[in-house]
């Protein structure tokens, strides 16, 4: 009646109704109460304690160095419109200008931050004078330093530090004579007639207005989504590269939100949000607005017209043209994660709104190490600190190809990687030995029928080291010292790797605590440079294979004579794994971990960086003998639709006398609205209905669902930095060995 009543009040006074949001009705129109007042008060003094603010004299410090850019650039064309004999008056006209996006332009940036930067130029400027003449002249200035070009990536950018802050700057070349200072980059006109590179460069600052201009309220949307991308990083699940959400995608989820409560605050945005998102029934896609078609030809994501975008798990779509979705890389298992924790996010608000809780709950990390009772640890370990940093940010960039693989062997249920990576302890290494840890935790499927089973991980792994592999050969990285090892540990074993403190964290927890705990792991990752590697411009991935189901056989040594899968001369002795909730063995049993490193450039094994009481598995990389490798594909015609975004899953690893068997695609026809259909009706009158009802609203339409798989995105074009999938394994003389990795589930 409230809302009835304002509402009237704005008639009669002559103000228009507000402002429509989104492509449904709001769910609520309610205005904010005191107490909610009070509790957005709350959550700002909750986040202040994580620096997601900055103070006065940083912001200032952030316009004057981004000034001083814009003039650079201003400077610089000017320059380079002489040298192309423009006339004088056309000279002082050019133009040019920075135009900022991402976190910074969202206005959401913590301290510290970087910030992504377009440099927008008129038609006579080529892209190859901003990687000669302007990166030179940045040369040229004290205060510019760390100065680097990656010319050749899929996003081509210039990165430096400005007087301590660090700038990513994008170049896009638009068909005009000169570049007002008071330019919109959202009109679509102004895609016509350019290079795709300029489109991609400018997709980010596109999508990042248009975000801004369909917010109701854009102070509460900030505010919401500085507390949504801390919530997420304590959590773990702030990652793309590793298939969890990026940055842009929490910002459309926000935003969202906001449509759908357009005069909510802070804190009730935050709780609708795990409202909303924990009720939501994926694949249907989140849309900002309905999509529209500029006829500019461009590739946009329409499951109607584009059979792989029907894979796609958890499909967030940018609102700008051209419309592309920002989670392709979500697998099943990180989406089943993020839906537990959206489950678990609104547990713990439903408890602060009642006062039963703080803010501070929200923000707590999970233990990740308490979770499961097997991991797989990943190590990437390189000779020299350059290297290393070279080498971990590719191979985190190809992590969830290892995840995809693990995913789709049908004994494992789920494949949880922490982002965080952590160092490898001092005591454990050399002392010109750099090295990068990531944990994979692992669900096994628990055993019915069978006493035990034989479990083959030889292809997983060893598919996800040649991606590495082949990578590294193609952009010429790979060096000396460079190894990738994975091995598997089970939870009391952690300790060999972690310090204490950190595996037995929370440990004390009750039952119930734990079971509402997230699936995610640790604080904020310890990020390395590898953006030029980013997964979002990856073309090198995995794809789901089938082959023949093995006869089953009484329980024995994993390896047999008579076996097809590839084997060593001399098999190791079979690792088991206790998947079902059976007795933990004496403390005087001896465990054993297994690992298959990849050594780059070295014709004899390496030595093993994992502890005394592990068994490695080498994967040699020489110099003598080309590798005979097979490098199976899959396109998305070859997939099958999976049960809820399932993938298909793999009895066991392929040998080489038996070529993986295609799959054919069980392809479901879409009708034209069923595909951008949100999961619940619009509010019929947009008025308040409360929490109850405004849950069932959410249940109450079950919409055609698209059908998915998990799969990567394989339509995507190729660059000369990232090589398409059906790259050949590099053979210029490299000898890899292969070898098997085998364990065993007990009843």
């Amino acid at each position: 009646m409230r809302e009835m009543s304002a509402a009237s009040t704005n008639m009669l006074s002559g103000q228009q109704p507000q402002k429509h949001y989104g492509i449904t009705s709001s769910i609520s129109l309610a205005f904010p109460r005191e107490i909610d007042l009070l509790y957005t008060q709350k959550l700002i003094e909750a986040m202040k304690p994580f620096g997601v603010f900055e103070d006065e004299d940083e912001l200032n410090h952030r316009l004057a160095v981004l000034g001083k850019l814009n003039s650079f650039v201003k400077e610089w064309i000017a320059e380079i419109s002489e040298t192309k004999n423009l006339p004088p008056s056309a000279v002082v006209n050019v133009g040019g200008k920075i135009f900022t996006f991402g976190s910074y332009r969202l206005g959401v940036h913590t301290k510290g931050a970087d910030i992504d930067a377009l440099c927008v130029a008129p038609r006579h400027v080529e892209r190859s004078d901003f990687f000669s003449s302007f990166f030179e002249k940045l040369k040229q200035h004290d205060e510019i330093r760390d100065l680097r070009a990656v010319e050749d990536a899929f996003v081509p950018v210039i990165k430096f530090k400005f007087d301590g802050i660090e700038i990513d700057l994008l170049f896009a070349r638009l068909a005009l004579p000169s570049i007002p200072d008071n330019l919109d980059l959202r009109g679509d006109s102004l895609l016509r007639n350019l290079d795709i590179r300029c489109i991609r460069s400018l997709n980010g600052c596109r999508v990042t207005d248009e975000i801004l201009y369909l917010v109701p309220d854009k102070e509460n949307f900030r505010l919401t989504l500085r507390a949504i991308k801390l919530w997420a990083k304590r959590r773990g699940i702030y990652s793309n590269m590793l298939g969890f959400l990026g940055g842009v995608s929490w910002a459309m989820l926000v935003a969202r939100t906001c449509q759908l409560y357009p005069n909510a605050v802070a804190a009730t945005l935050v709780h609708k949000f795990f409202l909303v998102f924990s009720k939501w029934e994926w694949p249907n896609p989140v849309l900002l607005k309905q999509p529209e078609d500029s006829n500019l030809n461009l590739p946009v994501w329409d499951p109607r017209v584009n059979p792989s975008d029907r894979y796609h798990l958890m499909p967030i779509i940018t609102p700008a043209y051209p419309q592309q979705n920002s989670t392709y890389n979500v697998s099943t298992s990180t989406r089943t994660i993020m839906s537990e924790e959206f489950k678990y996010g609104l547990t713990v608000t439903d408890e602060i709104l009642q006062g039963k809780a703080d803010w501070s709950k929200l923000f707590e990390p999970p233990n990740f190490f308490q979770k499961y009772k097997h991991y797989i640890v990943l190590t990437a370990s390189a000779s020299t600190e350059e290297n290393h940093l070279e080498w971990v940010g590719l191979v985190e960039s190809k992590i969830r190809v290892l995840v995809g693989n693990l995913e789709r062997n049908e004994y494992i249920t789920l494949a949880h990687v922490n982002p965080q990576s952590f160092p490898w302890s001092k005591e454990s290494r050399s002392e010109n030995e750099f090295v990068s840890m990531w944990f994979i935790g692992i669900n096994f499927k628990k055993l019915e029928n069978a006493d035990c089973v034989n479990i083959d991980l030889t292809y997983d792994i060893q598919s996800f080291t040649d991606t590495v592999y082949r990578q590294a050969s193609n952009i010429n990285m790979l060096k000396d010292g460079m190894t990738i090892e994975a091995t598997h540990v089970k939870k009391k074993q952690l300790h060999q790797y972690l310090p204490a403190e950190m595996v037995h964290r929370g440990k004390k927890k009750s039952l119930g605590d734990l079971n509402r705990s997230s699936n995610s792991g640790g604080s904020k990752r310890c990020s390395l440079d590898g953006s030029q590697l980013d997964s979002s411009r990856d073309t090198d991935t995995g794809t789901p294979f089938s082959s023949p189901t093995p006869v089953s056989k009484a329980c024995k040594s994993a390896s047999t004579p008579g076996d097809d899968s590839i084997t060593p001369p001399k098999p190791p002795a079979p690792l088991y794994v206790e998947c079902s909730p059976v007795s933990e063995p004496s403390p005087s049993e001896k465990e054993l971990g297994m690992s298959i490193p990849v050594i780059g450039a070295t014709a004899v094994m390496a030595k093993s960086t994992a502890p005394p009481v592990g068994s490695t598995i080498p994967t040699v990389v020489g110099r003598n003998v080309i590798p005979h490798m097979s490098s199976p594909n899959a396109s998305p015609s070859d997939l099958p639709n999976g049960l809820n975004g399932a993938a298909p899953k793999r009895p066991h690893s392929p040998s080489l006398e038996e070529p993986p068997k295609k799959l054919k695609d069980t392809e479901q026809m879409f009708s034209d609205d069923s595909t951008f259909k949100e999961p619940y009706p619009p509010s019929s009158n947009g008025q308040d209905q409360g929490d109850g009802p405004a849950v069932e609203g959410l249940e109450m339409t079950q919409p055609m669902p698209i059908p998915t798989i998990d799969t990567s995105r394989t339509q995507r074009l190729p660059s000369k930095e990232l090589p398409d999938a059906s790259s050949p394994i590099p053979t210029s003389n490299l000898r890899v060995i292969k070898n098997s990795i085998r364990l065993t589930l007990n009843r």
